[in-house]
């Protein structure tokens, strides 16, 4: 059973008044605009030569859209026309897209963005940010995911040419299931039951039952009734920004959702509005019946949290969450991202009295949180949503569970300043290297058919567990991976990253398959190779026979030994230049133990030999290794290769800091550094024991 939103199971109350629904569809289409080309001289008045679709309002001075959309007309400049009431005339102001999901690639010209070839795929939604400020109405987001919905039906809304004039459209459409599933990022809501004309892609389609809008129209069904819809939440995945933020604006995704959380508070609170709110309309539809927060306690609460500066990142929110009472995961897709999505994610682990007490601890622990930054207001912004908690509990909760609350917020106005708290967070202590999240891509070449892979994407935990995001067991070729795996592994990534320190990419493939170029790959045409953005490390899938006790601690003992210690390279493939065989393993075995092996005549796709010598190494105890790979050279001088690797290794320090020495390497060759040329095409072997991979011999099974 899904669990309501505001604490019970089922939907809106029955009965709902008709002038409910009139005020909420009125609410909706003051929102709903219409983009066109940015085209001097037009009249938005005329037929529609220069329309382009629908969009609304999401927050002041934002619209959401298709991108397929709002980047039909030249570059990223459109025209927005609107219209606020029945007697305000339209209005037209001009606008830029700053951001597509996905991405347009970049003419190789450096001209505009062109849309992907064969039309924009899901999640096809675009940012469009208002070039001056005007007066508008915007619509209310849902902060749960589209799939949690509470009703059978969705009111949509649009624009489309009917007689050689523009006119606006509402309709309904009953929900009929979805296309994808819950890791896709395609997926998308079915809908049937009546005619969507074209011109409506980009408008809103809104959830009857509690008066809000869950997502946005993507397409019409040819030669029938119905079409697609995109969930709201999908806008999580907008790029998030590398640096540790300094400013609201500095992330468009939290712009947006304060902005909008802050209107609706506004709203709620004015005294001089005319006409209904959507928090009255929601309080007619019954929206707050049976649940454990009314719509005005709701838009009061986001209100408060939207004056907070947002979160460090996605990973010290998901740990938040999981550090709440009876909170075990939160594995929806995409991850929240602000304190709004948060709050939705409670949502579906509680009802009843329990419900209010874990939203009540989530305040408190947004309270103390790491903050990006600060602000002169952020002093008064806490204290206004403690007193809103205070007064919630004192009203509703027990003397035990205010007075429990009460000492954490004590003890946090006592342990944090006002300072940007990054060293030791107020919820929990910063985890340390070896114990933060990795990205675990798991590449399973399909030995019957050439160059081709089944995948797995997940969040791997120091606790062992690793949480599946994406997979595909029907045959990836190996020069689509790219693509493929782009969005799976953006959103993993975000789950694990910290502002300034992207977390590490362990790529498990076959021990033949080592030399795989993961850190080559771009996931969209504008971005830098992985290997230049994240520490990207190789390790191999391989069954090995069982372990020996004498082996097996013999391997410990290198593994503890080459952590602690400072750690010095060995050539081992390499003499004077020439190619030589590796030690046997009884002789690596008297290698120092801070000792890392490298491979000087490794290859992308290593000989018999090669791979044999690999596996002697692995036999002998060492976790570690660089690999030089690229054509082997035989005849290339190898010298420089050999003094360089040797001195960064020792300059490295220890084995734990070897990932961002090379992710710096790669980096710098990528920027142009010469210094860095001659580690052009290394691999760094790193098959952490701490961390074996799950499963014995499944993807991604969690133990």
């Amino acid at each position: 059973m899904v669990i309501d939103p505001y604490g019970g199971p089922g939907g809106g109350a029955p009965g709902v008044p008709n002038d409910s629904v009139r005020a909420l569809v009125d609410l909706v289409m003051a929102a709903t605009v219409r983009i066109h080309a940015a085209e001097r001289g037009y009249d938005p008045e005329g037929p529609g030569g220069s329309f382009l679709g629908s969009g609304f309002f999401i927050a002041p001075s934002w619209v959401l859209t298709c991108a397929h959309v709002a980047m039909q007309g030249e570059g990223r400049d459109v025209a927005v026309i609107f219209e606020a009431g029945p007697e305000s005339g339209l209005t037209s102001v001009a606008g830029t897209v700053v951001a597509t999901l996905p991405e347009a690639a970049p003419e190789p010209s450096g001209g505009p963005a062109r849309p992907p070839r064969g039309g924009w795929p899901a999640p096809d939604l675009a940012l469009i940010r208002l070039g001056r400020p005007v007066d508008h109405a915007c619509v209310y987001v849902a902060e749960r995911p589209a799939p949690f919905f509470g009703g059978g039906q969705v009111l949509y809304t649009g624009w489309t040419e009917v007689g050689g004039r523009i006119k606006r459209l509402t309709g309904r459409c009953t929900v009929q299931g979805t296309v994808g599933g819950w890791a896709d990022p395609d997926e998308q809501m079915r809908l049937g039951g009546d005619v969507l004309p074209p011109g409506v892609s980009g408008g809103p389609t809104v959830d009857l039952t509690r008066g809000e809008v869950v997502g946005v129209l993507k397409s019409q069904l040819v030669g029938g009734m119905g079409g697609t819809s995109i969930g709201i939440e999908r806008l999580r995945s907008l790029p998030v920004p590398g640096a540790m933020a300094g400013t609201e604006a500095d992330d468009d995704y939290q712009a947006v959702f304060h902005a909008h959380d802050r209107y609706h508070a506004d709203q709620h609170d004015s005294r001089v509005g005319r006409g209904p709110t959507w928090v009255d309309v929601q309080d007619g539809l019954g929206a707050g019946a049976g649940r454990v927060l009314s719509p005005q306690q709701r838009v009061t609460l986001l209100g408060r949290l939207a004056e907070l500066p947002p979160p460090v990142s996605t990973h010290s929110l998901l740990d938040l969450l999981v550090r709440l009472p009876g909170v075990h995961t939160v594995d929806r897709y995409p991850a929240p991202r602000g304190w709004r999505d948060g709050l939705g994610a409670l949502y579906e682990n509680r009802g009843g009295e329990a419900a209010l007490r874990l939203i009540l601890s989530y305040c408190v622990s947004v309270i103390s949180a790491e903050r990006p930054y600060v602000t002169q207001a952020t002093a008064e912004a806490e204290e206004s949503l403690w007193n809103w908690v205070d007064g919630i509990a004192a009203d509703r909760l027990s003397r035990d569970f205010r007075n429990e609350i009460f000492l954490l917020r004590a003890a946090a106005r006592h342990r944090t300043d006002r300072e940007q708290r990054r060293a030791a967070p107020a919820y929990g202590e910063r985890p340390r290297e070896g114990e933060r999240p990795f990205v675990l891509l798991e590449l399973e070449p399909r030995g019957w058919e050439r160059d081709s892979y089944d995948w797995r994407v997940g969040v791997a935990r120091h606790t062992g567990e690793v949480v599946p995001v994406g997979e595909d067991s029907r045959g990836t070729a190996g020069h689509e991976l790219p693509t493929r795996l782009g969005a799976p592994l953006t959103e993993a990534f975000r789950r694990c990253d910290e502002p300034d320190s992207p977390a590490v990419l362990q790529v498990a493939v076959v021990q033949a398959e080592l030399g795989f170029e993961v850190d080559g790959w771009r996931l969209t045409a504008d971005e830098p190779p992985l290997g230049a953005v994240r520490p990207v490390v190789v390790r191999p899938s391989d069954q090995e026979p069982p372990l020996t006790d004498d082996e097996a601690r013999e391997r410990r003992v290198r593994w503890e030994r080459v952590r602690s210690a400072a750690i010095r390279a060995r050539i081992v493939d390499c003499e004077g230049g020439l190619r030589v065989p590796v030690p046997a393993e009884e002789e690596l075995r008297t290698l120092a133990h801070e000792t890392v092996p490298v491979l000087c005549r490794y290859a992308d796709r290593p000989d018999g030999e090669t791979a044999a010598g690999l596996t002697r190494l692995v036999r002998g105890g060492f976790h570690i290794a660089l690999l030089r790979r690229g054509r082997d050279g035989s005849h290339a001088v190898c010298a420089d290769f050999h003094r360089r690797a040797v001195a960064t290794v020792a300059e490295a320090g220890g084995a734990d800091q070897l990932p961002r020495t090379v992710l710096d390497l790669r980096r710098g060759v990528w920027t142009g550094r010469t210094e860095t040329y001659w580690s052009d095409g290394i691999a760094l072997f790193y098959d952490d024991p701490t961390h074996p991979l799950p499963g014995a011999g499944q993807l991604l099974e969690a133990p």
